[in-house]
């Protein structure tokens, strides 16, 4: 290895344990609010950048387009059910020093890790199918670079900003979260431009509704969107061995510090799913525009309605979210492996294979907007998966300690999975049904 990369390891190591020293700071009351809280932030802002991801844009905008405001509710259910499932999913990590599939390996039959392990990497390859599709999409958008070439770009720069992990967690912390702010600014500015009916956002977040078989479907895709299978597995391995709590105290006063991380991560990530839907029902829904059903359409349509600006903040935040999502999903697809069956490939290898099938598609000319729904919808039914096996461990106490599931937890928790095993049921009835 060369000298100046010895060099820049040693700095980023150096930089690491001053992370870990502040936090120890914290834990130890030694300093309070938000100084205190700066070094436990990280592993959420990762995780929360797969709940803005371009199937999110494609569900989204499909269904604000269609139906207007009325399925925002749909948003911030499946936010809250994020939030609680993220906490779950750091909080194992704190209390076992080991990730959700590496507790899967020890604890459940070898036949059922491994039919998890398969459906999971299913789940992580139609994930990066649609942040690659986003990227490209951006790409080829914003730069008039062709599809081809844009995926493979796009493969090349994921590569190397997954290559910061050698410099241990800080660096690719920061550049996660500074890809989830600038998302955020983004949708800030499309709130400005678009000037969203505050009341009707204000009434259809609380008030359910469901109008018939297509307004359900982009409902399942917006959760399957929303409530990421990669980010529950991926969680948990962001927190089991960055701050190593020395006993039940500091076990506790971790698991606090995460949670108002999450808390923070994740309301980000609801206001830009949020934005993404209303500035859709606002341009394209009151305007008529009610068949926009893919993002080219919804990038054309914007300029006339909004201007030239508009539409270039919108491929930068999906240029944006299709990057750092991709680093994510290569990220939660090595979790997976090693932890379910215990091997790892090389990042290089990983990224290489995983674009394979966006290459395919993007080669056949196929339907980028569609691609990227379908996955979503895949997403969905992937769910379950994770959810029924981190409700189990977590409300385990020989396994979880000090920071087993409260009752309240583990009802509503399995309230959510309830919902989502409906829908997912609905759907697949409807599609049999043809």
């Amino acid at each position: 290895m060369s000298q100046p990369n010895l060099l820049a390891i040693e700095k980023a190591q150096a930089a690491e344990q001053r992370t870990v020293s502040a936090a120890r700071d914290a834990i130890d009351g030694k300093v309070k609010g938000i100084r205190a809280l700066l070094p436990f932030i990280g592993p959420a802002f990762i995780a929360s950048i797969a709940y803005v991801d371009p199937g999110n844009f494609a569900t989204n905008i499909q269904s604000g387009a269609r139906f207007g405001y009325k399925m925002l509710w749909v948003i911030v259910l499946a936010n809250l059910m994020a939030m609680l499932l993220q906490n779950m999913s750091g909080k194992l990590g704190i209390a076992t020093g080991k990730n959700l599939p590496e507790v899967c390996r020890e604890y459940m039959p070898k036949w059922l890790t491994i039919i998890m392990w398969i459906v999971s990497e299913l789940a992580a390859m139609a994930t990066d199918l649609a942040e690659f599709i986003g990227a490209t999409l951006a790409l080829n958008l914003l730069a008039g670079i062709p599809m081809l070439y844009a995926v493979i770009i796009t493969g090349i720069v994921t590569y190397f900003i997954l290559t910061l992990e050698k410099y241990g967690f800080r660096p690719l912390e920061k550049f996660i979260a500074a890809f989830a702010i600038l998302i955020s600014l983004c949708y800030l500015v499309e709130t400005i431009l678009s000037k969203p009916e505050i009341s009707q956002i204000a009434y259809h977040s609380v008030v359910p509704w469901l109008g018939n078989k297509e307004s359900i479907m982009l409902a399942v895709g917006v959760i399957g969107a929303t409530v990421m299978p990669h980010a529950i597995y991926l969680h948990s391995s962001l927190t089991q061995r960055r701050i190593i709590p020395r006993n039940d105290i500091e076990k506790i006063k971790i698991q606090r510090y995460s949670t108002i991380e999450i808390l923070i991560a994740m309301t980000l990530a609801g206001f830009v799913n949020l934005a993404m839907m209303y500035m859709a029902a606002s341009v394209f829904h009151t305007s008529g525009q009610s068949d926009i059903a893919d993002l080219t359409t919804a990038y054309h349509t914007l300029t006339p309605l909004l201007g030239s600006a508009a539409a270039s903040v919108f491929l930068i935040s999906l240029l944006a979210s299709g990057i750092s999502s991709s680093v994510v999903g290569t990220m939660a697809g090595q979790v997976i492996m090693q932890g379910f069956v215990g091997f790892t490939i090389p990042v290089w290898l990983r990224r290489l294979v995983t674009m394979l099938p966006s290459v395919i598609i993007v080669a056949m000319g196929a339907d980028p907007t569609l691609t990227l729904i379908i996955s979503q919808v895949i997403l969905s039914i992937v769910l379950p998966f994770p959810i029924i096996a981190l409700i189990y461990f977590t409300q385990k106490k020989e396994l979880m300690g000090v920071l087993t599931n409260k009752r309240i937890t583990t009802i509503l928790s399995s309230l959510f999975a309830v919902i989502i095993l409906s829908l997912n049921v609905w759907l697949v009835v409807q599609t049999i049904a043809g």
